[in-house]
Formats: C-alpha cells, structure tokens, sequence
C-alpha cells in the first residue's frame, strides 16, 4: 500500500549521524516510487521520512521475502535494501531480482564496511552501497545520483525552460520573455542549478556543493546573498519562481495561472 503522508524524522543517533538538518533530495521533479525494505522500524522511518518529505511515494517492508516479492511487481523507480534482513537477506533479494529480469536500481544500506562486503554488494547487482552510520545528507545524494542515472534527466547542455524563464547552457543566456538577462557567472550556474531541480527543496550546503568550485571554503551565508541577486534580477521581472522553504533551503516552482 503505497503511503505519502510525512511524520516527524525520529532520532537514532547509533546508527544516523548528522540528522539535525531536514532531509533534502536533489532529484527530478516527478514523484517516484521507492520500495524500502528495513528490518530495523527507526532506520526504516528516517529513510521513507526523508523521500516521503519530497513527494515520493514509499511502500515499505521488513523483511527479504516480501520485499522480493514486492520489487518482483517491477513497480518501483528504486528499491533501498537492507543487507541483514529476516528471512533471506538483501544480497540474495538482489540476486533473485536481477536473474529474474528486474532491473530497478537498488541501493544497499549494511553496517558492514569492509571493501569484500562491499564489493559482494556490488556482485550481487547493486547500484551503491550506504554504510551504517549514514547522514541523511549522504543518503539524499546518492539517491539523486542514482535517479539522475537511471530516469535519465536532461543533460547538463539541454536548454532548460520555466514559465516565460529560459536557458541555454551553451549559449550562456538566459531570457525572460525573449528579453535577454544580464547575470554573473555564478549567478547563471545557481540559475541553472535551481532551473534542472525544479519543484526540489535544496539546501543551502547541496547548493553551496553543486554551485560553487571544490576549494570553496566560505560561509553557506554566499548562497542567500547570490539567491538575493537573483531575485531581483529575475523575480522582480516576472511571478516568483524562487521560494523559501524555511528551515531547509530553497525551491523552484512552476508560476501557477
């Protein structure tokens, strides 16, 4: 039974480190549909929570035999699965799919980090492995990562569009109605960062990650003055698209008629 509604992320500190920012996800805008099989309840709720919170739909289960039974179904845009699971465990979850055809990313999730654990992982037809403590940051990335490769979002070069906001990568513009936007390099890349997630809340710490170079060592502080640039550069120009999502960070929407 598919379940959307969000619940407040619960706290199990053994096992999720670095909870106390709300879960973000950075993938495309269309809800998907996750499967997560967990046999530990805290750990099976902070990570539906976390999805859920970005609009996808969670179905949930405990143990190896249903969860293979469920994924089988082919229902699913990912599967995240535990390892050490009653019944069978996810590595022969992962197996039976795959032998059966079923090619629906799987992301494992073990406290076991040994690089053979991993790599049995991987044999068994993983698409990534999250070692046990996981921040809930690490998980939203490697989810979006592994959605980016497998929904096959546009690429980086494709002209994105939004309301009467368009742009071209490779052209380097950016318009508003065919009225050509004067911006900054780096208010052009937050732009199109902003533009290829529509209708995802980004914090500050994935923008400040996707938007500013490696050896960037300033405050999250730079992401809230660049948004402020460009609101009024494209904001005040046109209906909002920009918003605040208090406590969590940013998100781009769709103006609405």
């Amino acid at each position: 039974m598919w379940c959307t509604g969000f619940s407040q992320v619960p706290t199990i500190d053994s096992f999720v480190m670095s909870a106390s920012a709300k879960p973000t996800i950075s993938t495309a805008a269309v809800p998907l549909r996750v499967l997560v099989v967990e046999d530990e309840p805290a750990i099976r709720d902070i990570v539906a929570t976390a999805l859920r919170h970005h609009g996808h739909s969670i179905a949930e289960c405990s143990d190896g035999l249903t969860g293979l039974d469920q994924a089988r179904g082919g229902e699913f845009d990912l599967i995240v699965l535990d390892v050490m699971l009653p019944g069978i465990d996810g590595h022969e979850v992962c197996r039976q799919l795959r032998l059966a055809g079923v090619a629906t990313p799987v992301l494992f999730l073990s406290a076991r980090d040994a690089e053979s654990d991993r790599i049995k992982g991987f044999v068994s037809g993983a698409d990534d492995y999250l070692t046990k403590p996981f921040s809930i940051e690490e998980l939203s990335l490697r989810v979006a990562a592994i959605l980016r490769r497998s929904t096959g979002v546009a690429a980086v070069n494709d002209p994105v569009v939004v309301g009467d906001l368009s742009l071209d990568p490779i052209g380097r513009e950016v318009r508003i109605a065919g009225e050509l936007v004067d911006l900054s390099p780096t208010e052009f890349r937050l732009l199109h960062y902003f533009m290829t997630n529509q209708g995802i809340v980004l914090s500050k710490s994935q923008i400040l990650m996707n938007v500013w170079d490696d050896d960037f060592d300033g405050s999250e502080n730079v992401v809230e003055l660049y948004v402020g640039y460009l609101r009024r550069k494209i904001d005040d120009r046109m209906t909002r698209l920009i918003h605040t999502q208090r406590g969590v960070g940013y998100v781009m929407r769709e103006p609405t008629a």
